[in-house]
Formats: structure tokens, sequence, C-alpha cells
């Protein structure tokens, strides 16, 4: 089985974040959000990954041959960003005729990867949700099996939302039912979505099974990331190494520190995740995610998200900061 990892977005919900780095690569909990996609998987028994990058690519494929040096990686480059069914359409040649996972790059998620992976069936991830119409949702049979999946349906009939994990059996199937909707320029909100795709192989006979997901971590826009971060250091206990030594320095658990971090006279946390190389003085920090080699100093942060190599003095609260940004309050 080969992994798709579509990357390829350019994440405007989370900018200026995003006008550097990819939205796959932004830190939370002490890891980036593809480090958790791909370790999840790697863990699950997958080996050999396809990238499917675009906007900012290249760090993307730097990063992953710095991180993974354990995996087989391919890269496929989407300069049109056409959707999802376009983006997966791309993998054709090097999938060939392996079964495939695909997990989008902006989605944690806790299941057990090794029953999904086992599974006779095709799979696609759920979870129950309040408000499904801003997600593709999926509608259960009698028999146990889905019966209809739909992208961002006005009127819901399930409020089953798929979560961005689908395991492909017939792959030959699925690149079969998105060159329909290429032919017949069937598209969605302007795109040409998976959802529609696999739709079309249920309705010719292909059976999928559902499997739920125990948690679904948003990382689309800068207050969901910080629920996130909360909730996956409170999982972890965060992670502080012990070659660290802040002089006048309060910790208040779970907080993630990266290594060659210097703190003094600071109070962090609780939810506090710091990139390596960070220098932190006379601040508070609290429910926030702080980038690598960055400065602060005399600050007072709660629920903000700084970039990296971002230097911030004086006082504020609540700040959503790129990467090489210098701010000083009077």
């Amino acid at each position: 089985m080969k992994a798709i990892i579509p990357v390829a977005g350019a994440g405007a919900k989370l900018r200026p974040h995003t006008y550097t780095q990819p939205k796959a690569l932004i830190p939370i909990a002490g890891k980036t959000i593809l480090s958790f996609i791909v370790d999840q998987l790697h863990e699950g028994g997958i080996t050999e990954f396809i990238f499917i990058i675009g906007y900012l690519g290249e760090k993307i494929q730097d990063y992953v041959k710095f991180a993974f040096p354990h995996i087989t990686y391919h890269f496929v480059q989407q300069t049109e960003r056409w959707g999802t069914g376009h983006a997966i359409e791309l993998t054709r040649e090097i999938v060939g005729d392996d079964e495939v996972f695909v997990a989008l790059g902006d989605t944690i998620c806790e299941y057990d990867v090794k029953e999904m992976i086992n599974s006779p069936y095709s799979m696609l991830g759920v979870k129950k949700v309040d408000d499904p119409r801003n997600f593709g949702v999926a509608e259960m049979g009698l028999d146990g099996f889905i019966e209809h999946v739909v992208e961002k349906p006005t009127i819901p009939k399930s409020n089953l939302a798929l979560v961005g994990l689908y395991k492909i059996k017939e792959t030959a199937f699925m690149y079969g039912c998105l060159k329909h909707l290429f032919e017949e320029n069937i598209k969605t909100q302007g795109e040409y979505s998976l959802t529609d795709a696999l739709d079309f192989m249920i309705k010719r006979g292909a059976k999928f099974k559902a499997f739920k997901v125990k948690n679904w971590f948003d990382c689309g826009k800068k207050d969901t990331l910080l629920e996130s971060n909360a909730t996956l250091l409170k999982k972890s206990g965060g992670n502080v190494t012990d070659s660290h030594t802040f002089k006048g320095t309060i910790i208040i658990p779970p907080v993630s520190i990266a290594p060659n971090c210097s703190i003094k006279d600071s109070i962090i946390g609780p939810h506090v995740a710091i990139g390596a190389n960070t220098k932190i003085e006379q601040s508070i920090v609290r429910e926030s995610i702080i980038g690598s080699y960055t400065n602060l100093f005399e600050v007072v942060l709660d629920n903000s998200l700084i970039g990296s190599d971002a230097s911030v003095k004086g006082l504020s609260r609540s700040l959503n900061i790129g990467d090489n940004t210098e701010i000083e309050f009077g």
C-alpha cells in the first residue's frame, strides 16, 4: 500500500504564516502537522509515500528528505489547483495497481491505522459533527456499507463528516472515475472533487465501509490550531528536554520546548509549544505556539501564534504574527 498526502494548498486561512511556510509544516505540540501524519502511517506499516506539492513545494521536499530518511518518497507537482480529484489523478503512474491510502495534509486524526489497512474493504474515515454542511458527508445504508457521499451538501442527510482519510482498494476503478469527472467536466464548487469520484465508484458497485476516528484535530485556522495544540499537549504531557535550564522561570505544564531555547525570568504555560533556538525574557506566554529562532522580550501573550525568526518587544495580549517579523510596542 502507498500513502498519498496532498500538501499543495496555499493555506489562506493561516496567513500570514503560510506566506513563508507551507501549512503542513506549521508546528503544533512540538511537531509539524506533516510529521504527525507520516509518523502515524509509518508506525502502522506504510513505508512508501507520494507527496502532492505545489505552493512552497521546495520546502516540503527539503523537509521530507531531512525528516523522513527511513521512508520511500515521491513528489508530484500540482501546478494548477483544481481540487482534490485533480491532485489524486496526478499520482496515477506512480501508484500503478497498488492499494492507496489518502490522508489530506492538514488532517490529524486518532484512529487504528493497522485495523484500517487490514480491512478487506475500501474505507472512509468519518466523524459525527454538529454542522456537516462544510464537509463531505457519508450516508450509511442498512447493510452497513456507505451508499452515498456528497461534498458540502446544502441540506445534509447525515451528520457523518468525511475527515480526509480514504483507503482505496480498487485504484484502477478510482482513476477511471476521476477520468470520468474530467471528461464530463463534473465539478463541485468549481473544483474536481475526490468525493464525487468516490460516489461514482459506489454507484457503480464499489463497496466502502466507514471507520470512525476517535479524535479529529482541525489545523486549518488560527483558533482551531491553538485548540488542537492544547489538546495534543494534554494527551502527550508535553516535552521539555533535560538539558534546559531556565533561570527565574516557572513552567506550567503541559508545554513543549524544543532544544537550544533560552528562557529567563518568565512564566510559560500551560499549553505552549516553542520552537528551537528561541529566546524569551521577562514574559508571560500561555495557550500559544511560538516558532523557532524567535525573540520575545517583556511581552504577555495569550492565544497567540508567532512565526519563526520573529521579534516581539513590549506588552501585548493576543497576536498572529508570521515569520521574519519585528514588532516593538512603545
